[in-house]
């Protein structure tokens, strides 16, 4: 899993690195800036206006007295579009788009179920450790 992560860390900067400086040839420094710049404050702008959406129907169902299972993976995967927003980069911003639209996130959705249905259907455990030294 960690080679993965380095992989990730590693290669998605560069490719991020090579389409802006693509970009940057065909349309100028100026033009592509502001691209990342207006995607960045646009897809804040969604994140907080999609983010605000889950944590009202969050409490919606709490005070239902339901568990809000499906609001929390909405909500897992707006935070995770907004970061995905905030960096440069068109991949980036192509994916964190994706996850603010109810259709697409759905899909990314149905995806992270799945991948935790099979690491519970394989008897694994998911460990959550904090970083603190002891």
């Amino acid at each position: 899993m960690l080679g993965y992560l380095i992989l990730f860390f590693t290669l998605v900067p560069l490719a991020e690195l090579a389409l802006l400086i693509k970009a940057g040839q065909h349309i100028g420094l100026g033009p592509t800036l502001l691209i990342v710049v207006f995607t960045g404050v646009m897809g804040a702008y969604l994140a907080r206006l999609e983010g605000l959406g889950v944590l009202r129907r969050i409490e919606k169902e709490v005070n239902q007295g339901m568990l809000p299972a499906d609001e929390v993976f909405n909500g897992v995967i707006i935070f995770c579009s907004g970061l995905l927003l905030l960096t440069p980069g068109f991949l980036t911003d192509f994916i964190g788009f994706y996850g603010l639209i109810p259709f697409t996130r759905n899909l990314f959705k149905k995806f992270l179920k799945r991948k935790i249905q099979n690491i519970v259907d394989d008897g694994r455990v998911i460990t959550i450790t904090s970083f603190r030294s002891k």
